[in-house]
């Protein structure tokens, strides 16, 4: 079986995060459309990401 061909190449994709940190934007998303359409979208704010201090299973190992 073939391997498929990247829709977007590794380097432009890093190039796009790249762009995006460099502009002051805290995250970025790329989409890839089935046309061949390429969006990005950048929020100033990072993603939430749970804190290491708050764990569900804490209160059930104690």
């Amino acid at each position: 079986m073939k391997k498929r061909a990247a829709l977007i190449p590794q380097a432009d994709a890093t190039r796009l995060f790249r762009a995006a940190r460099a502009a002051g934007y805290g995250s970025a998303r790329i989409t890839v459309r089935p046309d061949g359409t390429i969006e990005v979208e950048a929020s100033e704010t990072p993603a939430e990401r749970p804190t290491q201090d708050s764990n569900s299973w804490d209160e059930v190992l104690r």
